[in-house]
């Protein structure tokens, strides 16, 4: 006779464990700290054997039924309910930790080291955001490339194609880890070649236009902000590195006496050197006595931290500028990658070099770091000059200074 509700919430402790029947095997026992246990007693290969199916009242007295008579169907089909029960959660294990979003994260722990932290930032947020949450828990080996397709489609939904395609490629490389780690057979990914629009790559945006190029650096100049910002401002076009090198400088890798910076690049993970043109040199040496005590040539609010990322930007959009159609921090790169050439006729190369692009080079890219320095020193004097005189009005007329 199944127990009733009544019987099971007034089942009081004793001094000793007790057991009260439900039927078909299955009790629940009674502790004498008044916990109450659903037990299924059962025999197979000649032995008794019990198996817990719950506990009272997280799990009721129906549940506990249901779960007994699931156990007595396996016995009947020659299966020991308690061997099956450990078989399944060493499986769960397995499947944990081959779980699409663990193999992402080992993945992600063996590379990300050698990334640079804003990259490494945005793949794991890309996963966190975009894939975890749809694949994260499937078994990666189980996973179809449909599966995939409607992650990429969701993120393409949303009108972000070109983040689709970057998750597409993310995913292909969890997919080709797991197959390195014998955790799965394939990468899916690679059947969904195709799929998506192409993106549409933008520049950034730029003033390359001389005239123009004048009076952008003659609002720079007014600018009213903090003298921190102004100054980064003023030399975001001198020394046209990349916007996160600029606003993560530290004074230690400056050498004001000999005009020169060396730092890390960012993307490569190499020593780059940025000769100081004069004018530079100034602005720096006028910061150095608010900011040169401090770790970093640009302070943020937290002092221990460089400035935001979105400051030159900001500072921008405050001075009118459209950051998306007329210039943006990175576009400074742009504009002087242009009117070197263009303009001033200084060979590609030789700008490649000072921007910190990969050239092809027979001798290495270790040798990159200082080639056509003695022409780069030049370059960057003579665009420092050209900006000056651009500011200043004068009637620009380009110079072939090297032979292109």
């Amino acid at each position: 006779m199944p127990l009733t509700d009544i019987e099971i919430r007034n089942a009081r402790p004793r001094e000793k464990a007790y057991r009260l029947a439900d039927g078909a095997g299955m009790y629940l026992e009674v502790s004498p700290a008044g916990g109450k246990y659903w037990r299924f007693k059962y025999r197979i290969a000649g032995k008794e054997k019990r198996l817990a199916l719950g506990v009272y009242p997280e799990t009721s007295a129906k549940e506990a039924r249901i779960r007994r008579d699931a156990a007595r169907k396996l016995l009947a089909d020659g299966i020991d309910p308690g061997v099956q029960r450990k078989v399944q959660k060493v499986v769960g294990h397995e499947r944990a930790a081959n779980s699409f979003e663990a193999v992402a994260r080992e993945w992600f722990a063996r590379h990300s080291p050698g990334w640079a932290k804003t990259h490494a930032d945005k793949i794991i947020a890309r996963l966190e955001n975009d894939v975890f949450p749809w694949l994260g828990s499937r078994a990666i080996a189980e996973i179809k490339a449909p599966e995939v397709l409607a992650v990429l489609r969701r993120v393409e939904g949303r009108g972000a194609l070109d983040t689709a395609h970057r998750v597409h490629q993310n995913c292909g490389q969890v997919f080709r880890y797991a197959i390195a780690t014998g955790r799965a057979e394939r990468d899916v990914g690679s059947d969904l070649r195709g799929a998506l629009p192409p993106a549409r790559h933008t520049h950034f945006a730029s003033v390359t236009d001389p005239t123009e190029v004048a009076a952008l650096l003659r609002a720079l100049d007014a600018f009213q902000g903090t003298f921190v910002v102004q100054c980064a401002l003023k030399l975001a076009p001198l020394l046209f590195v990349r916007p996160g090198e600029l606003r993560s400088a530290e004074w230690s890798q400056f050498d004001l006496d000999k005009a020169q910076w060396r730092y890390m690049v960012s993307k490569t993970k190499t020593e780059h050197l940025v000769p100081l043109a004069t004018q530079a040199v100034a602005i720096l040496r006028e910061l150095h006595a608010l900011t040169g005590t401090r770790r970093y040539v640009f302070p943020g609010r937290d002092v221990k931290k460089p400035m935001s990322g979105a400051a030159v930007n900001a500072a921008l959009r405050r001075m009118g500028f459209d950051t998306k159609t007329e210039i943006t921090g990175h576009g400074f790169r742009a504009m002087a990658r242009t009117i070197l050439h263009e303009q001033l006729r200084f060979p590609s190369e030789v700008i490649e070099h000072q921007l910190a692009h990969k050239v092809a080079d027979s001798l290495g890219t270790a040798y990159n770091r200082t080639k056509f320095i003695d022409d780069r020193v030049l370059m960057m004097q003579r665009w420092a000059d050209y900006l000056d005189e651009l500011k200043e009005g004068a009637d620009v007329i380009p110079l072939a200074h090297l032979a292109a």
